[in-house]
């Protein structure tokens, strides 16, 4: 141990402590997997197990199966991905890309995301200031922003949209229509919302049937394919929800 600079060191916490050199991959099987050194490390690797990257960690990769990455604030890493497990990025985080299958993901306040997210199940959240860049698509699972910013727009195909008040979206918001083997009898119809004071640039294209709810103090471009209802105060009344379309 003493010929090891403590302050280049990152710690593998497995049941059992490890150790691994800065910019250092550390890979896992099974066992979850607490990066805790606010110094750089590798990839960030396990199948079956959580990820925790502390307050500070500057991380490569970050990827497990089965488990929930864990972000701490002000840290910066690259890719995060996972196929069933929660991701959330804490305040001031940033990343360069998503990839999530099964699990809610959450950016905390001031939280940034570099390029795009993509999510097939599972709700996503942004709050104050949270931004990402690179476009956010999903399948089914509701997205919603609080004074939030998505750059390169929305894509969905049964997920619920909320773009609170104060947020931006750019790069307009497309409803994709269902593949042709869905049961249209007994399918939700999507809901958007777009509040007080909210700005959507681009069109607002639906694919499908949707209920529309538009602020009167919210700016959007273009609707296409479905018929907007408007709505005075923060959130559309249950009067106004249930007007038929």
């Amino acid at each position: 141990m003493n010929h090891l600079h403590l302050a280049a060191l990152a710690c593998l916490s497995l049941g059992t402590a490890a150790l691994a050199f800065a910019d250092d991959d550390i890979s896992k099987v099974n066992g979850s997997v607490h990066v805790s050194a606010a110094s750089p490390v590798g990839n960030v690797e396990t199948v079956n197990g959580s990820i925790r990257v502390d307050d500070g960690v500057v991380a490569k990769n970050v990827e497990t199966v089965n488990g929930s990455i864990d972000i701490g604030d002000r840290a910066s890493v690259e890719r995060l991905h996972t196929v069933n497990g929660a991701i959330r990025l804490g305040q001031g985080t940033t990343a360069s890309r998503i990839d999530t299958v099964n699990g809610r993901m959450t950016l905390a306040e001031g939280a940034r995301v570099k390029g795009s997210v993509n999510a097939t199940n599972g709700s996503t959240s942004l709050a104050r200031n949270a931004e990402i860049s690179g476009g956010f698509a999903n399948t089914n699972g509701k997205i919603s922003l609080d004074a939030a910013r998505i750059q390169g727009g929305i894509k969905t195909t049964n997920g619920d949209i909320l773009i609170g008040p104060d947020s931006v979206v750019s790069g307009g918001i497309v409803i994709e229509k269902p593949n042709t083997g869905f049961n249209w009898d007994h399918r939700r119809k999507p809901k958007v919302i777009i509040g007080p004071n909210a700005t959507v640039s681009g069109s607002l294209r639906a694919e499908q049937d949707i209920d529309l709810y538009v602020s009167d103090r919210a700016t959007i471009g273009q609707v296409i394919g479905a018929k907007a209802i408007v709505f005075k105060g923060t959130e559309p009344t249950a009067a106004e929800m249930a007007v038929e379309k």
